[in-house]
């Protein structure tokens, strides 16, 4: 099971007139279960407020990475290179 998002929201609300926050791709979270995941690990740590990634950042590539390795997958051979983009 994989539930998570490409981004996640800032960590505090903003001064306007409409409610809610702003898309904040530099810290977010994934969550994995079952299929050979390792129960309790973490990975990557943002500053006291959640606003930076401050150690081991994952990209969106290396979730990747990972979704097609756990399915017993060559991701070097699945992934689509495009315009330098890998």
């Amino acid at each position: 099971v994989i539930w998570g998002g490409e981004f996640g929201r800032t960590p505090m609300g903003e001064n306007r007139s409409t409610t809610g926050r702003n898309h904040h791709i530099d810290a977010f979270t994934m969550w994995f279960a079952g299929g050979g995941t390792k129960a309790g690990h973490i990975v990557g740590e943002t500053d006291e407020l959640g606003f930076d990634a401050i150690s081991d950042p994952a990209h969106t590539h290396d979730i990747h990475a990972t979704i097609l390795h756990l399915l017993g997958l060559d991701h070097e051979r699945l992934t689509f290179r495009f315009q330098g983009r890998d």
